[in-house]
């Protein structure tokens, strides 16, 4: 669903309830909750909705799936604002592009394991302060990497995405989204 989209009622209340849960369980102070529970409630899109409940554990109703693919000839894929982070995900992808862009994704647990089979084209991972990018279990066949840090060295790891398998030709490109001098925002590469 695009970040875009209007925001219904229902999609209001989901979000409320899942503040609540987060200020019950203790990861909200009561003027956070109020803060957000009267932005959920003035919200427009579901962009703006799941940049409430970004840096909370996905709950019921969000739960991440355990295992998720992307098979691809050609064209492009992408997962961006409000994607519900899998542990594991299989890229089969032939002369494509894959974007999966963690600045607004719900992530729920530690580590993302990506089985990567993926010939020709762009795997892009745009990353936020606290998700890192490991790429030690990945062959390289006539392919490049290119990745820059999202954040401070210190910053606590919200989310360690693991890559394996391999990569031909092409490039990866991990890293923070780039910002243009004179506003707005570009994809990054």
């Amino acid at each position: 669903m695009s970040a875009e989209v209007r925001a219904s009622h229902a999609d209001r209340d989901r979000v409320v309830d899942a503040l609540s849960v987060a200020a019950g369980d203790g990861r909200l102070t009561a003027a956070e909750l109020d803060e957000r529970v009267e932005a959920a409630l003035t919200a427009r899109t579901v962009g703006e909705l799941a940049v409430l409940t970004a840096d909370l554990p996905a709950e019921a109703g969000t739960r991440a799936k355990d295992l998720v693919r992307i098979e691809q000839q050609g064209g492009s894929a992408e997962r961006g604002d409000g994607w519900v982070v899998p542990r594991h995900l299989v890229i089969e992808s032939a002369w494509g592009d894959v974007t999966l862009d963690f600045t607004r994704a719900v992530i729920g647990h530690g580590t993302l394991h990506v089985d990567l089979d993926m010939q020709g084209g762009t795997l892009r991972l745009v990353t936020r302060p606290g998700v890192v990018v490991d790429t030690d279990s990945l062959a390289l066949d006539y392919a490049k990497i290119k990745s820059r840090p999202s954040g401070p060295a210190d910053a606590p790891v919200v989310l360690r995405v693991e890559l394996a398998g391999r990569k031909s030709f092409g490039r990866i490109v991990a890293g923070p989204r780039r910002r243009r001098l004179f506003g707005g925002s570009r994809e990054q590469g």
